[in-house]
């Protein structure tokens, strides 16, 4: 029974009770009795009922924009410790065998806890035409991304790395939308070049200097552009699966892309077993592989992809922080310069400018 309807049957109640108990008595607007006051209150309320389904629709959005946050900055926690942990691995194990079985074994606990228990959701049913995209866009794309990932994090420092995927966000925005003469577009193209300038404030000693590791400066860099292509093609495949489903079919699929490369890479490097490898490594896959990668796709399913990674720009404090702990790794004047350079491009394109000042000052698109 609706709220408008109970608050009716009351007040209809009151005034045959109020008709029984005193068949003499009439309210007057200086003198009200305690039932009509009572009707009064029920009306007001029944008239207020077709708004409480908005103000509960308001709410649980609110409360669901909340948890969405509050998972991305778990994820970050977690990206940042799994960021160091390959740091460590990959001194010891091939990076792009690493890579393989951690998507490998992750994908296969996403897939069976998705097909025995409903601990991550349900499985849905796989069409031709989606197995196509999950190999040739979520798959090829992670598998690209890995390779340049883990081979920057070996040949430079994890901070760095993770410094060039907080600028993920920049990318995103210019690649949602082609150069405009608009407010919008002049947006997002200074925030990409304060963003740029972030990048170029760390890589340019290194490149003056002709120090050792400018190339795995470069395929740093090369993996944040990688990463903010997986995000654009997790949102589009992402529409038709949980976040879960996505993450577990793309998993397995990229480990299957790696097979060829790392065959190769063991052929020329056999692994050599280290279990305090092998424990990080077990972290890697299911605090950084299964639970992290199942956040960061189902947000991507309910955010814009550069909403999403907004949160990205986090992973490079997450991983500093992890990094300088854990491994030694120096915090530098030139990694604070650049991270501001690069936050700051990240809120210039993220913010809603035309809110903050109105449209007097920022015109409307």
């Amino acid at each position: 029974m609706g709220a408008r309807s109970l608050a009716t049957i009351l007040y209809a109640s009151l005034l045959s009770k109020r008709k029984v108990s005193d068949s003499r008595h009439f309210c007057t607007k200086q003198d009200s009795c305690r039932f009509c006051s009572l009707a009064k209150i029920l009306r007001f309320f029944s008239a207020l009922a077709p708004l409480w389904g908005e103000i509960r629709l308001v709410v649980e959005k609110k409360s669901h924009d909340f948890a969405i946050a509050g998972s991305l900055l778990l994820t970050v926690i977690l990206f940042g410790a799994n960021n160091t942990g390959i740091k460590f691995m990959v001194g010891f194990w091939p990076p792009i065998t690493l890579g393989l079985t951690r998507f490998l074994l992750a994908g296969l606990i996403l897939l069976g806890l998705l097909r025995w228990t409903r601990l991550v959701g349900a499985s849905q049913p796989l069409a031709d035409d989606l197995k196509r995209r999950l190999w040739w866009r979520t798959g090829l794309s992670m598998a690209l991304y890995i390779v340049a990932f883990n081979w920057a994090v070996r040949l430079t420092a994890v901070s760095h790395v993770a410094l060039y995927l907080g600028a993920a966000p920049v990318w995103a925005l210019v690649w949602e939308g082609r150069p405009r003469k608009s407010w919008k577009s002049a947006q997002r193209y200074s925030a990409a070049a304060l963003a740029f300038a972030g990048v170029l404030t760390l890589l340019w000693p290194i490149l003056w200097h002709a120090r050792v590791g400018w190339f795995g400066e470069i395929v740093g860099l090369a993996s944040s552009i990688l990463w903010t292509n997986f995000g654009r093609q997790c949102r589009a495949v992402g529409r038709d699966l949980p976040g879960a489903q996505l993450s577990g079919e793309t998993f397995w699929r990229a480990a299957v892309l790696l097979t060829p490369l790392s065959l190769v890479e063991l052929f020329a490097a056999p692994l050599v077993w280290r279990w305090d490898v092998a424990l990080i490594q077990l972290y890697s896959i299911l605090g950084g592989g299964v639970v992290a990668f199942a956040l960061w796709t189902n947000a991507l399913r309910h955010w814009r992809t550069s909403q999403v990674y907004l949160f990205n720009n986090l992973v490079p404090i997450s991983t500093m922080t992890w990094a300088h702990f854990c491994l030694g790794e120096p915090i530098t004047e030139t990694f604070w310069l650049a991270m501001t350079l690069i936050g700051s491009g990240v809120l210039l394109g993220q913010a809603n400018w035309q809110k903050l000042f109105g449209p007097r000052w920022v015109p409307a698109e």
